[in-house]
Order: structure tokens, then C-alpha cells, then sequence
């Protein structure tokens, strides 16, 4: 891992934003552009050629782009109830036990719900709570399958209140893996699609034969997902768009090393993207990590993965004090925060951006990622700064209500007569005769 000493260079470095779209080259997709659309396409062009084929075909263009891209002949579109229901006789019980244990714990987090109806009489105004109604939730598949994804999606959506709620996931060899559609039983998704991409979101956001049009799809994925997701937006609604996984740990010289290591090296395993960050206030704890995180790498199944992230991506920075820790976490603004510090939480108050806070010297990302209760989709990217992970809000509009009534004649003759003078001095003559009208009768 990098380890940078100075203050400035961090600063300098953490200020960067990395980009969430990397060439078409390094993809290597012109084979499939080919394939698909008889022409080399970068990325964005390709995924907007997938968009318009899904709207203007439906099913026809998700079973052909599913052939071309996945190799997979669909036979049906949705998984069958017959399937999902019989898809919890082949998971083991020990793990069906830690998934609704887990469904629990969300629950009870996404319970604790602050928004509310209210109306103030006196003064005519007020707010409603309502839910949308329906959510498209698009799960990752590629080399590894996410059931935790399931539940950190689904079950917000069903706490706030949504109607209809549908997962889109790509198949693996042909099928939905059956720990998928168990957990989307034990979340409370309604219906299950098995294809994958932009050719997903698509069909989510424009409605088939088979896919429902939802009112907001949501839910990380690669970059044509990425993309997709940004391009469609407006016609449909976002959570928002993801990139690679961050940590950032701030430790001080009573951190434990053995922790630190085991969470870096956690994030790394995400993916050859991931970003895993130390900052830290010790120089004896960074270069133990620095020695010994790489060896450790080599012992895990992901090893190639996790030591891409680490050589590439992996920073380590010496800082004088926690502030100066503290005011670089909050310029990266990271997905993942964790404070291995003492007294975190007198540091809580100074923190402005991050997608998830992890204080304590007993909360670590593995289990945010897993049963902690708030969602594990997280902004990413620097978009903590103006973005929250996923949460009932994602899934409620706030609908404000004006109910003048009860206000005296008086009061509802100043509010006219200020209207009357704001719109004047815009230019908006009728808009200033409507709220004149109005003065007639008081």
C-alpha cells in the first residue's frame, strides 16, 4: 500500500474524484457491440442503443440481448412462484436462520421512522407521508451472488410502505441462484426477472410484455448499469449511481492492528476497484499494516483481487491528530467510516460526509454489510456529500398541504397582498390578479 506522510499531498489526493467510467477499450466490448448492434459503440453509445431496443421491443430485445451478452436462451422471463417457494429446501438451515435474523435487524432499524403527517392549523400548512408505488431493485451478479443486497433494498422499500416491488438479477448458468430467491421471499419482493445490464434497467424503467414499469429503480451495478441508471433518469426515479466500494479507517495509536488489517483487507476482496483507506495518528500501526497486509492477502480465495485493490488502490496516510484525520474523511467523504479511535463518538459532530459511520471499537463494515440494520448500498465516489445510502425515504414522497381556513381575515388579506406584490415585480400580471381576487371577499 501507498503511504503518503504529508499533509498536503493527502489533501491533494483524496480531492480527487475518481471516474466511474472507465474506456470501452479496457472493457474490451467491441466484440459484443458487434454482436449486438453490427457497429463498435463506446459504452455510453452501446447502452443507449440497449435502451431504445428494450423500449421499442419489450421482451423480444431482453431475450435477444441476453443471448448476445449472457450467452442464456430464456425460456421465461420471470421465475415462477412454484420455483421460489421450493428454493428454500436447498439452502441450509443455518444459513436461512442468519437471513431472517438479518431481515430482523433491518426491520428494526428502518422501523425508527422520523417522517411524519402533520398540519399546523394556525398557521395552514402542513405535509403528508406517501409511499411510491412501485420499485425496481436491480441485484448484481457477475462472479459472486448477493442475497444481502436483497434485503438492504427490498425490505426499505417495504417498511415505507410500496406496493409492488420486483428484483431484476442476471441469471449464472442459467438459472437464479436458489439463496437469491429465497431471500427475496423473506424481504417481501413480489416478482423476480432473471436478466441482468442495462437491458434490466431498461425494461424496469420502460415496462414489457412481462416487466412492470416501476416508479424508481434502484440498486448498484457495473458500469453499464451505471449508465443506464443515469441515462433513464427522469423517466423514472434513482436512488443513485455507485461506483466502486471505499473504506476509510481512522485509527489512533490504540487501534488494533489485527482489526484494522482484517477490515482493509475485507474491503479490498470487493473488487480490483475498491479503495481501501487507513488513515492514522500512529506510524508503528501503519507500517505493521503495511508489512503484513499482502502476506495476509495471499491466504484468502479472492487473493488476486484483494492485492489489485491494495497495490492500486490502497493508501495509507500519517496524520498529527484526529482533526487532520478527520477533515481528509470528510473531503473524500468515504462510503464506509470507520473510527478504531477512543471516544469516538466526541468525533461524531465534526463528521459531514459519509455514507455509513462506524464508531466504536466494536462496529466494523463487515457487519453494516451484513445485519448492523442500515442499508449496504451506500453513496460512493464523493457523492456522500450530497447523497444518502438507501432508506424509507428513497422510497416516499413528501407531498406539503395548504389549508388556509382557519386563518382570520386579517392574516389571509397579508398573504394575498404579499403575493399580489411578489408577482407583480416578476411580471406575472394574472398570477397577481388571482391572489387580488381573493381580497374582494375579506
Amino acid at each position: 500500500m501507498r503511504i503518503i506522510t504529508e499533509f498536503a499531498t493527502a489533501k491533494k489526493l483524496l480531492s480527487s474524484k475518481k471516474t466511474l467510467y472507465p474506456s470501452s477499450k479496457s472493457l474490451n466490448i467491441g466484440k459484443s457491440s458487434q454482436q449486438a448492434f453490427n457497429k463498435n459503440l463506446s459504452i455510453s453509445e452501446m447502452v443507449r442503443h440497449i435502451l431504445k431496443e428494450i423500449e421499442q421491443t419489450g421482451d423480444k430485445g431482453v431475450k435477444r440481448l441476453t443471448k448476445i451478452f449472457d450467452n442464456i436462451d430464456l425460456n421465461s422471463i420471470e421465475v415462477s412462484k412454484t420455483e421460489i417457494d421450493h428454493s428454500f429446501d436447498r439452502i441450509n438451515p443455518k444459513l436461512l436462520k442468519s437471513l431472517h435474523a438479518s431481515a430482523e435487524r433491518i426491520k428494526l432499524f428502518h422501523s425508527q421512522n422520523p417522517f411524519k403527517t402533520w398540519f399546523d392549523k394556525q398557521n395552514g400548512f402542513g405535509q403528508i407521508i406517501k409511499p411510491i408505488t412501485s420499485a425496481g431493485i436491480y441485484v448484481p451478479g457477475g462472479n459472486a451472488i448477493f442475497p444481502s443486497t436483497i434485503l438492504m433494498t427490498a425490505i426499505p422499500a417495504k417498511m415505507a410502505g410500496v406496493e409492488k416491488i420486483i428484483i431484476s438479477t442476471p441469471p449464472r448458468n442459467g438459472d437464479i441462484d436458489p439463496l437469491l430467491l429465497a431471500t427475496a421471499k423473506i424481504a417481501g419482493v413480489d416478482q423476480i426477472f432473471q436478466i441482468g445490464g442495462a437491458q434490466a434497467i431498461a425494461a424496469m424503467t420502460y415496462g414489457t410484455q412481462t416487466i412492470p414499469k416501476v416508479e424508481i429503480v434502484c440498486g448498484p451495478g457495473n458500469i453499464f448499469v451505471t449508465l443506464a441508471k443515469k441515462m433513464v433518469f427522469g423517466e423514472v426515479g434513482v436512488d443513485g449511481l455507485y461506483g466502486p466500494t471505499e473504506t476509510l479507517i481512522i485509527a489512533d495509536e490504540h487501534a488494533n492492528i489485527a482489526h484494522c488489517t482484517a477490515d482493509l483487507l475485507a474491503q479490498a476482496e470487493h473488487d480490483p476497484l475498491a479503495t481501501p483507506i487507513l488513515i492514522t495518528t500512529s506510524k508503528k500501526i501503519a507500517d505493521t499494516i503495511n508489512s503484513n497486509i499482502m502476506e495476509q492477502s495471499k491466504k484468502i480465495t479472492r487473493s488476486s483481487i484483494a492485492q489489485s485493490s491494495l497495490k492500486n488502490n490502497g493508501l495509507i496516510i500519517l496524520v498529527e491528530d484526529i482533526n487532520q484525520a478527520i477533515e481528509l474523511s470528510n473531503i473524500f467523504a468515504p462510503e464506509h467510516l470507520s473510527l478504531m479511535i477512543n471516544k469516538s463518538e466526541q468525533y461524531l459532530d465534526q463528521i459531514v460526509n459519509a455514507g455509513i459511520i462506524f464508531s466504536g471499537k466494536s462496529a466494523h463494515e463487515v457487519i453494516g454489510d451484513y445485519v448492523a440494520g442500515p442499508s449496504h448500498v451506500m453513496p460512493t465516489n464523493q457523492t456522500a456529500k450530497f447523497n444518502s445510502g438507501i432508506n424509507i425515504l428513497t422510497f416516499m414522497k413528501i407531498i406539503p398541504v395548504v389549508n388556509l381556513d382557519n386563518l382570520s381575515s386579517q392574516k389571509l388579506k397579508e398573504l394575498n397582498e404579499i403575493a399580489f406584490t411578489l408577482a407583480m415585480s416578476e411580471g406575472f400580471e394574472a398570477h397577481a390578479y388571482a391572489a387580488e381576487s381573493r381580497l374582494d371577499s375579506l
